[in-house]
């Protein structure tokens, strides 16, 4: 599964180390790096200051290397690979897992959107692209010159290569092979992708990891299987978070309204092909368990000697009852967050390619994909675009957006390390590297540095930016 291109990285000049491999090293580096610590003070679903128990960006993560290395331990039990030497390096799974979500600014999805809008003219933003950026760039970890500026004075290269990863380890992270096309003012939403001026090194990492790659589109198994753990971890424990906070409860899922299936339908993939009754029945399905469970436990001969009519009021009494309990119950949550994600694991299939098997990929058999696009898009639609999240993301677009154009009219806002960057860069990097630092701030340290620059009572001057 591996040979000795895979662990190329962007320097040679790394020692060998006997008693780990390079993929556990980079484990390693990712997980003391500024930008995955800071990921806990990041959005998943609801606002980190609403309460210490919904998970961040971070605890999500965290999460997603779970599921990536359950998946990859399966597949590594399969026939196919059973062979030692073409077995998945968990390490590396848990790397990529770990480190998807290192690009995504504060406040979610509208902190994207409002630095796609101001970046547009020098490649825009999107946060797989700042993932790779930020691993091959911007954390502080080795430069190519022992230069103390990370910029060349003379010559303006940017010295900077960040953690030095294997080029495996970050062909892991490259979700989508496409470059992002340069100075595209005309769309309304980020191109997922990788920056125009990271293409020269993409290049060079296909071409290590796998010298076929022209012949198909680009993506490693331990890219496919993060990505797949992804969709398990954000469709499952989105919608626990949600039940924790009453946003919604079982019983929403048996009288789903049409005008939320019709939005749920207009989001899936093209390659879904499903009515609006499968639509509900997939949204009923995933709670099937909870409402037989609920019907048997409490139907008694008593409650079966009644009418039909008194019957219906019964039932419907103990569906409302055990709802509500559900979302105030932990153990009755966690029991069916396993449940479900141990479904849609028994759903995936691994498709190895015998000939590229760094290409191989996992995917799910169709009813199975049916259900996790489903619930994901039902999240969205019902949670993720609910009014009272919708206020608060709107409030954090304005804030990205007044922070950055703050900053671009008297860059000495910037900390020092991020002004010299910035006064030796050419102009296109130079709002680049405005975009950087506003992309790594939590969201609770960009509402403290928006409070800075535009409150009546600002923050103390003291604490450092």
């Amino acid at each position: 599964m591996y040979k000795a291109s895979d662990y190329k990285r962007q320097i040679e000049f790394e020692k060998i180390e006997n008693y780990r491999s390079d993929f556990r090293r980079d484990f390693s580096r990712l997980l003391h790096s500024s930008s995955f610590r800071r990921l806990h003070g990041k959005t998943q679903l609801f606002p980190g200051f609403e309460s210490d128990f919904f998970r961040n960006r971070l605890t999500h993560s965290l999460e997603v290397a779970q599921i990536s290395k359950s998946i990859a331990l399966k597949i590594n039990q399969s026939e196919e690979i059973i062979n030692k030497e073409l077995q998945i390096d968990t390490d590396l799974v848990e790397f990529a897992a770990l480190a998807h979500d290192l690009g995504h600014p504060p406040f979610g999805h509208n902190g994207e959107y409002a630095l796609d809008d101001l970046l547009k003219d020098v490649g825009g933003y999107e946060g797989n692209a700042q993932t790779f950026r930020v691993l091959t760039k911007i954390e502080k970890k080795v430069k190519i010159s022992n230069s103390i500026s990370p910029i060349d004075v003379e010559t303006h290269e940017d010295l900077r290569r960040g953690l030095n990863l294997t080029f495996r380890s970050l062909a892991s992270i490259l979700k989508y092979d496409n470059k992002i096309s340069s100075g595209d003012n005309k769309r309304e939403k980020p191109e997922k992708g990788f920056y125009y001026f990271d293409d020269q090194l993409v290049k060079e990492i296909k071409e290590a990891v796998s010298p076929n790659y022209c012949e198909m589109k680009f993506k490693t198994i331990e890219c496919s299987i993060m990505d797949i753990a992804d969709d398990i971890a954000y469709s499952t424990y989105d919608l626990e978070d949600a039940l924790k906070a009453g946003f919604v409860n079982p019983l929403d899922f048996t009288s789903v309204n049409s005008y939320i299936v019709d939005e749920i339908k207009k989001r899936l993939p093209a390659d879904i092909e499903i009515s609006n009754e499968e639509i509900k029945d997939q949204l009923y399905y995933i709670f099937e368990d909870f409402f037989i469970d609920t019907f048997n436990t409490g139907m008694n001969d008593q409650i079966i000697q009644k009418d039909l009519y008194a019957q219906s009021l019964i039932t419907n009494s103990l569906y409302y009852i055990a709802s509500k309990e559900m979302c105030q119950d932990g153990y009755l949550r966690t029991q069916f967050t396993s449940k479900l994600i141990k479904n849609f694991m028994n759903g995936i299939i691994f498709d190895f390619n015998s000939k590229n098997p760094e290409q191989s990929k996992v995917y799910f058999e169709d009813n199975t994909y049916k259900m996790v696009e489903v619930l994901k898009q039902y999240n969205y639609v019902n949670i993720i675009n609910s009014p009272m999240l919708r206020v608060s993301e709107h409030r954090g677009r304005d804030i990205v957006s007044k922070i950055f154009d703050a900053i671009s009219k008297n860059p000495k806002l910037l900390p020092r390390d991020y002004q010299e960057i910035y006064n030796y860069s050419d102009e296109t990097m130079k709002k680049r590297t405005i975009g950087d630092f506003v992309a790594g701030m939590t969201d609770r340290y960009a509402i403290e540095f928006y409070c800075r620059l535009f409150s009546e009572s600002p923050e103390s001057i003291f604490k450092p930016i």
